[in-house]
C-alpha cells in the first residue's frame, strides 16, 4: 500500500493507493440557496461552506509511480459540524479520473462545488437525499457532474447528525453516498472552421440502468445573451421499434440514436457558420435525474493576406501607396504590421509608420476585412524588402506577404536608348 498527501491552490488531494485503485480527497465548496436579506423582498442569495469530498476506489494506471508522503488521517473524533462526503466512484466509474492525481504536478486547479439535488418526482419519505456535485481541473479536458445519493446509516445512541444538512453521520463521520448518475465531457472548449464540421462530446453513465428507461437528450446554445435549442433526441434503452424522436432545430445536427443508447451523447454539426458559435449546454435526463455539460464552441477562419501590387518600381517624382488586404477573417482580432529589410541589414524592422488602416468590413457570412495602406518613398533603397505581417487567432504563426523594390533606372536607361537607335535607323532608311 502507498499513500500521499499533497496541498494543491488550498484543494487536499490524498492518494491511497493499492490494488490498481486511489483515493482523492478534495477540498470542495457547499453552495445553498439561503433567504434575502431579512427575508422581506432582498432575493435569494447563496450561501458557501467549506466541504470535503472523498473519492474512493479511483482506478490508477500500472505503471503509475507515486513518492511516499504523510498520510490522510480522519479526524479522530468525528466533527458534526464538518461536511465530509465520501463516496465510491467505481460503478459507474467517473472517466479520465485519474487526472485528480496529477493535477497538483501540472499546477492545475480543482474546481469542486456540491449543492443540494431534488429529483424529478422523488418522495421525502424515501429516506435518501441527494447531491449535485460538480469538479473541473484547470486547464485539462476533465468535467463531470455527479449525482450522489446517500447511503442507510443504522441509527443508535451514538450516531451523529450532521448540523447543517441535518443527515447522520458514519461512525469515521463521514456522510456515506454512492454515484447514482453523472453527465461528462472530454472537453471544455472547442475551435472549429467556418463551414466545417465538429464534434461536441458528452456522454452520460448510471448505476443499474432499467433497459426500459427512456433517454432524453438536449442540446441548447446561449450566445449574446440569447438562448435557443440545437437538437432534441428521446430514445428507449430497450431499441423498441418506433421509440426514438428527434427534434432537429438547427439543420446539420445529429445525434446517433444507438450511440445514444451506449451512453454517447454527442453532437455533431456540419458546415459551420459565425452564428453557431457560443455556449453549448448538454442535459442528459435518465428517470428521476438530469445533470448537464456546458462546453464552449469558436469558430474560425484563417484570413487571406495580398499585396495591391506585384511589384514596385521606384518613381522619383513621389512616394507609392503600397496596400495590403486581409480579407475574410474570423473573429475580428486581426494585427497588421509593415517591415522593412534593407540589403545593408540583416534583421527586418518594424517601420514606426505603420500606415494607415481601412475600418473592418463585414461580409454577409460573417467574416470581416480589413486594408492597411503604406506610403513607400521615393528615397527608399532599391532592393529593399517591404513585408505585410498578420498575426490572426486562426494561424498557427503569423502570415506574410512581401515584394523588393526594385530601380527604374537600368531599364529606363536601355528602353530609351533602344527607342533612340531605331528613331535613328528610321532617319537613315528615309534619307538614303
Amino acid at each position: 500500500m502507498m499513500e500521499i498527501v499533497v496541498i494543491l491552490f488550498g484543494y487536499l488531494l490524498t492518494c491511497v493507493c493499492a490494488d490498481g485503485l486511489a483515493d482523492v480527497v478534495l477540498s470542495c465548496t457547499l453552495v445553498e440557496e439561503g433567504v434575502g436579506l431579512g427575508g422581506m423582498g432582498g432575493g435569494a442569495h447563496f450561501t458557501r461552506t467549506p466541504a470535503t469530498l472523498v473519492l474512493r476506489d479511483v482506478p490508477v494506471a500500472s505503471d503509475e509511480s507515486l513518492e511516499t508522503l504523510t498520510p490522510f488521517i480522519p479526524p479522530s473524533i468525528p466533527d458534526s459540524d464538518a461536511i465530509l462526503l465520501e463516496v465510491k466512484v467505481s460503478s459507474p466509474e467517473i472517466p479520465n479520473a485519474h487526472v485528480l492525481l496529477h493535477a497538483d504536478c501540472n499546477e492545475q486547479e480543482v474546481m469542486c462545488e456540491i449543492s443540494r439535488y431534488s429529483p424529478h418526482g422523488s418522495q421525502e419519505s424515501s429516506g435518501s437525499a441527494y447531491f449535485m456535485v460538480s469538479v473541473s481541473v484547470e486547464g485539462v479536458e476533465f468535467s463531470t457532474a455527479l449525482i450522489l445519493q446517500t447511503l442507510v446509516v443504522e441509527k443508535d445512541h451514538s450516531t451523529l447528525i450532521q448540523n447543517q444538512l441535518g443527515l447522520p453521520l458514519s461512525q469515521s463521520g463521514t456522510l456515506l453516498t454512492e454515484v447514482i448518475f453523472l453527465v461528462y465531457s472530454h472537453v471544455k472548449s472547442v475551435s472549429a472552421p467556418l463551414r466545417g464540421d465538429v464534434v461536441l462530446n458528452c456522454g452520460f453513465k448510471q448505476q443499474e440502468i432499467p433497459l426500459a428507461q427512456e433517454v432524453a437528450v438536449e442540446w441548447r446554445l446561449q450566445h449574446r445573451g440569447q438562448g435557443w435549442k440545437v437538437l432534441e433526441l428521446k430514445t428507449r434503452l430497450d431499441e423498441a421499434e418506433g421509440s426514438t424522436v428527434v427534434h432537429e432545430q438547427r439543420r446539420g445536427s445529429s445525434m446517433d440514436a444507438q450511440v445514444v443508447r451506449e451512453g454517447n451523447a454527442s453532437v455533431t454539426l456540419t458546415k459551420l457558420k459565425v452564428l453557431d458559435e457560443g455556449s453549448y449546454i448538454c442535459t442528459v435526463s435518465i428517470g428521476l435525474f438530469h445533470a448537464q455539460q456546458v462546453i464552449q464552441l469558436q469558430v474560425n477562419q484563417p484570413p487571406h493576406v495580398s499585396l495591391s501590387e506585384e511589384k514596385l518600381v521606384l518613381k522619383t517624382e513621389s512616394p507609392q501607396t503600397l496596400s495590403c488586404h486581409c480579407a475574410n477573417y474570423y473573429p475580428l482580432d486581426a494585427q497588421m504590421e509593415w517591415l522593412s529589410l534593407s540589403p545593408a541589414d540583416t534583421e527586418p524592422t518594424v517601420l514606426p509608420d505603420q500606415g494607415s488602416l481601412s475600418s473592418h468590413r463585414q461580409h454577409g457570412d460573417g467574416t470581416y476585412s480589413l486594408s492597411s495602406h503604406l506610403s513607400v518613398p521615393s528615397t527608399v533603397s532599391p532592393g529593399t524588402e517591404i513585408t505585410c505581417r498578420v498575426s490572426h487567432p486562426a494561424l498557427d504563426a503569423p502570415l506574410s506577404v512581401s515584394l523588393v523594390v526594385e530601380s527604374p533606372e537600368q531599364g529606363s536607361y536601355w528602353w530609351i536608348l533602344g527607342f533612340l537607335i531605331i528613331t535613328l535607323l528610321f532617319f537613315y532608311q528615309v534619307m538614303r
